[in-house]
């Protein structure tokens, strides 16, 4: 499990065109015919999404409601963000993402409990018994498995405990509570919340290899003890072309323990720039992991890690990689998107080929001003230079530009490339931003690539 990317996009997507026509702009084209949740469910699965809870409006909030049955909180609930400070608690993250999923009909994927990372510093810093640390994590357990009693239809109750080799990794919590945590954690989230599904979550453990052997042994012991567990959570943060050959045989193995198997993070990266070939395989890698998911009863579903690529934590981490989720930057669906359609049944219309996309975007706005881009890209086409066209609809006026030419006559605007970015290569983008003013409102309009 990693970080989503934190901020606000202020105003979303506006429009798109295809080079040579004018199209009416639409937030989002091209997407299956029935939305992925649906199509989910209709197999009995679920198909989620992490999600930031500050960014559920808009387009963002749009798609998070009609794509996904299920939501995960990308920070929210982690040890670090509810309890900052000891005894003093911030909820409100967290509770923007319950109060959501409930008013668009999803469920609520806890995350998480007990890792090693974004703990807050009196926890990490303290001095710690076995008996204090035991109470204080029995508490924070009780206390926020608690809240959500009845709203959180599942948790991540101990995440990561293993390193690469199968071995425990040595955790505040292991070393100073033993290799019993997880089950006493378990325990305690059972009495806080009998309803709630309860995981123990992992990374590197979508094949049978030496990790997802631990976590499997760990598991049947559990299981043989009488320990409350009810399924496993395979990440799958995956590179193109590396799904596990021995992945659905993964999964059938830990369902044969007689628990559910959820894949709850996935996302799927790339060297960048992304490429009509990289697309191609992306899209097949995805596809993969969701027929290994629908091929076994017991595997609940799939959570894609952020939807889009804006909100993706892989830039961040994995510098030059990125485009690892189903839509881009601009909320487009890409053809990962289709591929996670089909292998749940549905239909869907593709996006056209050999087309060069500009796309309008305000990036902040303030009282009288704002600020925003362009940004075009192509993809099974390029261009050697480029023209940039829409007409104002509420009489704002563009104040300043950089990376393009940009001349404005009454509302029509007309943007043209630098002698520097006039080339777009296939599978490339170039970007332009400009300052306006505006007053009373601020539509985004729709563009014309020449």
């Amino acid at each position: 499990m990693r970080s989503l990317r934190s901020g606000l996009l202020t105003s979303l997507l506006a429009g798109v065109v295809t080079a040579g026509s004018l199209l009416v702009a639409a937030p989002v084209s091209h997407a299956a015919d029935t939305p992925l949740r649906g199509l989910a469910e209709a197999k009995g699965k679920v198909m989620g999404t992490a999600v930031t809870g500050s960014k559920l409006t808009g387009t963002y909030g749009e798609i998070a409601a009609r794509e996904f049955n299920w939501l995960t909180p990308g920070n929210a609930m982690k040890w670090g963000s509810v309890e900052p400070s000891r005894g003093t608690y911030n909820w409100a993250e967290a509770d923007r993402i319950v109060d959501f999923a409930e008013t668009h009909g999803q469920q609520v994927r806890g995350h998480t409990l007990l890792w090693h990372q974004q703990n807050p510093g009196w926890l990490t810093n303290g001095s710690w018994t076995k008996d204090r640390l035991s109470t204080v994590v029995q508490d924070h357990i009780a206390t926020e498995v608690g809240r959500y009693k009845g709203r959180v239809a599942a948790w991540d109750v101990v995440n990561e405990p293993f390193d690469e080799d199968g071995t425990y990794r040595p955790t505040l919590f292991r070393t100073t509570l033993g290799q019993d945590y997880i089950a006493q954690a378990l325990t305690w989230a059972r009495a806080a919340d009998p309803g709630a599904k309860l995981y123990i979550n992992d990374y590197n453990v979508e094949g049978v290899n030496a990790k997802s052997t631990a976590l499997y042994d760990l598991v049947k012991s559990l299981k043989e003890r009488g320990v409350p567990i009810d399924g496993v959570g395979l990440q799958a943060h995956l590179i193109v072309g590396q799904v596990p050959s021995t992945l659905r045989q993964n999964i059938q193995r830990f369902a044969d323990l007689g628990v559910d198997v959820a894949i709850t993070e996935l996302d799927i990266r790339m060297q960048l720039p992304a490429t009509q070939a990289k697309l191609t395989q992306q899209a097949a890698d995805y596809r993969a992991v969701l027929n290994a998911c629908v091929a076994v009863a017991r595997c609940t579903g799939v959570t894609v890690w952020g939807f889009t690529d804006s909100d993706s934590w892989i830039p961040d981490t994995f510098p030059g990689q990125g485009a690892a989720t189903p839509y881009d930057e601009n909320y487009q669906p890409k053809p990962a998107y289709h591929a996670i359609a089909e292998a749940l049944g549905g239909t869907t219309t593709p996006p056209p080929t050999g087309a060069c996309t500009a796309v309008y975007s305000v990036t902040s706005q303030w009282s009288s001003g704002y600020t925003g881009q362009v940004r075009i890209a192509c993809s099974g086409a390029s261009l050697s230079s480029w023209k940039v066209n829409w007409t104002f609809g509420a009489g704002q006026r563009i104040t300043q530009a950089w990376n393009a030419n940009c001349t404005q006559s009454g509302a029509a605007v007309s943007c043209a490339n630098a002698p520097y970015n006039g080339s777009v290569p296939d599978g490339g983008s170039v970007t332009f931003g400009f300052n306006g003013s505006w007053s009373g409102s601020n539509p985004v309009p729709v563009v014309a690539l020449g």
